[in-house]
């Protein structure tokens, strides 16, 4: 017996050494198609375990919770994504299996490779710079929440006019990096080089930020910010009449949120920006994706009408028990009323509806996203007085551009605000980086992460209108 087992495991051993390594893959699902990579390694203890990025989506190093390898077969489970990945080895250098994720399989082969290759984001700034670089922490008492942020400011010129850098969607950090981007940082390096001071700050629950996001809104969000801004108040060296918000695409909503009840913001600058509902933006969104992922006119049309009776009715639903049911009821509404050869093109069986309702669910139950369906940015837009600019990439298919920029442009139109300006930029994305598949999956894919033209529309603005 402990000779079989001596055997077993120096074979188990022997395999996980050959097996070690980085296997990369490509998944199509549908037009769509990502990069993932599989970081094999065996432990300390001879134990086999993996890491697996998906570079396309800026995700890296999420811990793979099982990895097994069992004759030719390996497999690795991913428990937070609800999936994984299954197949067959050669022996050598390749992989024929699947990927898995809520029940669905798409066949997906993996090649060993050296190593992964990130593209260098040459307008990431590097030091030394000619402006200070602070470091500050700060809390906000009421909640208990501890924020960790960055100041930069120029050398000399003080009192210095500043803004307040506002994230999109998701946990983000102060740098708002995504797909090994950090926009914010570009943006900050920039108008510090100007004259400009600007504040930029981990989310709630990110870097050396804490506190819970379970049950957070764009509200909560908004007072995160607000906390911010009761920090430079503070401060001497800040110019307090000329303190400022710029949002980009959920922080498009959050800083008009903020500034239609605090006379103190002397500007904001809304970068992608929301101008319309919850409920009308998101299913806008989910048209734009469909077509720049090469599905026809008629079908993207259909998933956007599809996509706004779902979202409409998880907002009408009564509580969170009705809301699945809702939703199911308004799918069967939508077939009922859809041409059958557009259906089965676009693959939509109850079965596969059903499996992306009960992984999604969650999402649309949670508290953010009720209140952003809700949410009309008419509401906030049409109280403000201060100064305006909201831009947009022509090419954005998150926030889409001219929907959204003629819904602020016409709540603008109904306030007090006497300087504001919109602009929608040829060739941007939601990102502002020139695109040309323009998909998500291309963000990474970019060595641009904002375009020059964009920043100098926003300098110029400033020192136009506030500095």
């Amino acid at each position: 017996m402990l000779l079989v087992l001596f055997l077993i495991i120096s074979s188990f051993f022997s395999q996980s050494q050959k097996i070690e390594g980085n296997w990369q893959g490509t998944l199509a699902a549908g037009s769509q198609k990502l990069k993932l990579v599989f970081h094999v390694k065996i432990d300390s203890v001879h134990s086999l375990y993996a890491t697996f990025d998906s570079p396309d989506q800026g995700a890296f190093g999420i811990s793979c919770s099982e990895t097994n390898i069992k004759g030719d077969s390996l497999e690795m489970l991913i428990k937070v994504i609800n999936g994984g990945y299954r197949g067959k080895w050669d022996g050598g250098n390749s992989l024929s299996g699947y990927y898995f994720q809520n029940g669905m399989h798409f066949p997906m082969d993996l090649i060993r490779v050296d190593s992964t290759i990130l593209l260098i984001k040459p307008q990431t700034p590097k030091p030394p710079f000619p402006y200070n670089s602070e470091e500050l922490e700060y809390d906000n008492l009421a909640t208990g929440i501890h924020y960790s942020a960055t100041l930069t400011y120029p050398k000399s010129g003080e009192p210095f006019p500043a803004a307040i850098l506002i994230t999109g969607s998701g946990q983000e950090d102060r740098d708002e990096t995504i797909f090994g981007h950090k926009p914010f940082a570009v943006i900050a390096d920039y108008l510090a080089r100007r004259g400009y001071a600007v504040l930029r700050v981990d989310d709630r629950g990110i870097g050396k930020s804490t506190g819970n996001i379970s049950n957070a809104t764009s509200q909560d969000f908004a007072g995160d910010v607000e906390t911010g801004l009761l920090e430079l108040q503070k401060r001497k060296d800040i110019d307090h009449k000329k303190i400022g918000l710029i949002g980009h695409s959920e922080g498009g909503l959050i800083a008009p949120m903020i500034a239609s009840k605090n006379n103190n913001i002397d500007f904001i600058i809304l970068l992608a920006g929301p101008g319309v509902k919850g409920t009308d933006l998101l299913a806008l969104q989910s048209e734009a994706i469909a077509r720049v992922s090469g599905l026809s006119e008629k079908n993207a049309g259909a998933l956007k009408i599809l996509n706004k009776l779902i979202f409409q009715a998880v907002l009408n639903s009564r509580d969170s028990n009705s809301r699945y049911q809702d939703a199911w009821d308004a799918y069967l509404y939508w077939k009922k009323n859809t041409d059958t050869a557009v259906i089965s093109s676009l693959g939509i069986t109850d079965e596969v509806y059903q499996s992306i309702m009960k992984s999604e669910l969650k999402k649309l139950n949670s508290p953010w996203m009720i209140y952003f369906l809700q949410t009309d940015p008419a509401a906030y837009l049409t109280k403000l007085n201060c100064k305006v600019l909201a831009l947009n990439g022509s090419k954005d298919i998150q926030v889409v551009a001219d929907p959204n920029l003629a819904g602020i442009d016409s709540a603008l139109k109904k306030s007090h605000v006497k300087i504001y300006s919109t602009r929608k930029l040829p060739g941007l994305n939601h990102l502002f980086q020139h695109c040309k598949t323009c998909t998500v999956a291309e963000y990474g894919e970019l060595e641009e992460s904002f375009a020059p033209e964009a920043l100098q529309i926003m300098g110029e603005w400033l020192d136009k209108n506030v500095k």
